[in-house]
């Protein structure tokens, strides 16, 4: 299964903690500057690590803890040396078969070794990871481990990393550690196949045939491992690499790859932002070829193959306020999803998460699926190369292809939906947890805040509305939230505020309105546009609160007022229950 991308994208506690939530399992490859280390997992949990120090190993750990003496480990080293192949047991359970430690102490160790591998990877601000799932039709690489212990070693992540970020900042703090720097010009690669710089250890891993992996070029091209082809020689390669590519065409594929297209200097928008992009396919040539062009132009790239984690990753991105593109690969491979799956998978994706931008990868020659796509309200419709559709051209097809998605990538504008879906996201997570009107209604201000130049709560009070905190109006609204303004205005009927007031409904455009004319105006000023929002905060079919936004002296840009009435809703409810709460938690007189 395909999962990629770049610390620097997505930190190594996010990671941890996507893996943790998507309950997968196999070896995490984390690399950088400094070198690589492992984390292993198993159903969502951590179970073992490797640390890239030699010197830190589990081994030395047990001795350092005056749980095991060097000779005992040297004596559990040897027994181990004479098993092979599958019979070859972990050093853990060596130890505990020949009683010279305790389940418990052993455990110990083991989390001791983790947490000094994940502070490591704390103090890696660039770098790459990936993770080898295991193949479910290969022997169980975990027989004897954590089975053959009589506690299941499943360490909690979440108190886990709690206690590797406590020790990182102790450190930190008292300069045992450092951030590691990486110079610009010194690129860190990425190997979207998984292979690593370095054997596992299996005194560490306890992964017998992980001892084998080492570092090669991507299995998508294993047959090229020589580079040096036979002049002349059009040997295919293996059908479970790159089925019906040649030699020389993946030679020449792989050429291509290894020179920077440049499209992000020449095509990106000065001062904008770079791209995040999460991929989804099951072709690992396609995955590896877009992960590298990516990676060389300096967009964020994030890979899976795995279509019950996109909600969880987008949600990941969207927590950081990034919101991705989301790139979802063409029907019709064999390990892919159908078409119908595919459109009801982006179908749900979009009424999930309002406004993020898909591009949808596309058959050369599917046209109902690239029209369905576009009523799908997809951004954009890419053909993607097909070996069966057109084989004599595959890898120019590749060629045009990627230099084409990258051109889109690079030339991507976000719109106001893509940049506010992320922090709607937030806001949401916000709202759970708050139980007072006050807080609630703040919070609704300070998302109208992001996206107006001047903003305000309006509380509704029988017959008036009072102006209680406020955003740009006394003073710049990067100052923060200024205090009440004092102001109170009548509700006279009829009125826009009225209507508002009465009926719920949000309102957005040009007004001319009298009482916003000659009451509301005079005392904050008047915009340079009329163009005004008005969003009520119901609770109980009441409206308690109306939001008032407007651009100040700024032009007015498009606003998916539909995801800031959403928000309204969710604060609504989140108010109900509260007061819900408040009312069964407060005694019967």
């Amino acid at each position: 299964m395909s999962f990629t991308g770049d610390l620097e994208h997505l930190p190594i506690v996010d990671v941890i903690q996507l893996l943790h939530a998507t309950r997968k399992s196999g070896v995490l490859s984390v690399r950088s500057r400094k070198g690589e280390s492992q984390l292993v997992f198993k159903d969502g949990y951590i179970v073992s690590a490797n640390h890239l120090n030699s010197s830190i190993r589990l081994g030395e750990i047990l001795i350092g803890l005056n749980v095991i003496t060097p000779e005992n480990l040297e004596q559990a080293l040897q027994q181990q040396q004479q098993q092979a192949g599958d019979d070859r047991k972990p050093l853990i359970v060596m130890l505990l078969e020949m009683g010279l430690v305790k389940e418990e102490e052993a455990y110990k160790g083991l989390e001791l070794l983790i947490e000094l591998t994940i502070v490591e990877m704390l103090t890696w601000k660039r770098g790459s990871f990936s993770l080898d799932v295991k193949n479910p039709a290969t022997p169980d690489d975990y027989r004897y481990y954590p089975g053959k212990l009589g506690m299941e070693v499943n360490i909690d992540t979440q108190t886990l990393l709690m206690d590797a970020l406590r020790i990182y900042d102790e450190k930190m703090r008292d300069g045992e550690l450092t951030d590691e720097s990486l110079d610009d010009d010194i690129p860190v690669s990425m190997d979207p196949s998984g292979g690593l710089d370095s054997l596992l250890s299996a005194d560490d891993l306890g992964l017998a045939n992980l001892d084998k992996l080492e570092r090669r070029i991507p299995a998508v091209f294993a047959s090229l491992d020589d580079r040096t082809p036979a002049s002349g020689s059009e040997e295919e390669m293996p059908a479970e690499t790159t089925p019906g590519v040649t030699q020389i065409e993946g030679e020449e594929l792989l050429a291509f790859l290894e020179k920077p297209v440049r499209f992000w200097a020449e095509s990106a928008p000065t001062g904008g932002p770079v791209p995040s992009v999460i991929l989804f396919t099951p072709d690992e040539i396609l995955s590896y070829c877009i992960t590298t062009v990516c990676i060389q132009e300096g967009i964020h790239v994030f890979a899976s193959s795995d279509e019950q984690d996109l909600e969880h990753i987008v949600d990941q991105f969207l927590s950081k306020q990034r919101t991705p593109l989301l790139v979802i690969d063409r029907p019709g491979k064999p390990d892919g999803l159908s078409g119908g799956k595919i459109i009801a998978l982006r179908q749900q994706l979009r009424k999930q998460f309002p406004g993020i931008a898909i591009i949808q990868l596309a058959p050369p020659l599917d046209y109902p699926f690239t029209m369905h796509a576009y009523k799908d309200g997809i951004r954009a419709v890419i053909p993607a190369p097909s070996l069966n559709e057109r084989r004599s051209s595959f890898v120019p097809d590749m060629k045009s292809f990627l230099e084409a998605l990258l051109e889109f990538l690079c030339g991507f504008v976000p719109s106001p939906a893509d940049h506010l879906v992320g922090r709607l996201r937030t806001s949401v997570s916000a709202l759970r947890g708050m139980k007072a009107a006050p807080d609630i209604a703040f919070a609704l201000l300070q998302f109208i805040a992001d996206s107006f130049q001047r903003s305000l709560t309006l509380i509704v009070r029988k017959d008036e509305l009072i102006a209680e905190k406020s955003f740009g109006i006394k003073g710049e609204k990067e100052h923060g939230a200024a205090p009440p303004l004092g102001l109170r205005i009548p509700l006279a009927s009829p009125s826009l505020l009225r209507t508002i007031t009465d009926e719920g409904s949000v309102y957005f455009g040009e007004t001319t309105d009298a009482i916003i004319r000659e009451q509301l105006f005079p005392a904050i000023g008047a915009p340079a546009r009329s163009t005004v929002l008005l969003l009520p905060l119901r609770s109980f079919g009441k409206t308690i609160a109306i939001v008032y936004g407007d651009f100040g002296r700024n032009e007015v840009p498009d606003v998916p007022v539909d995801m800031l009435e959403v928000l309204a809703n969710y604060a609504g409810r989140a108010l109900e229950y509260a007061v819900t709460r408040k009312k069964r938690e407060t005694p019967a007189p």
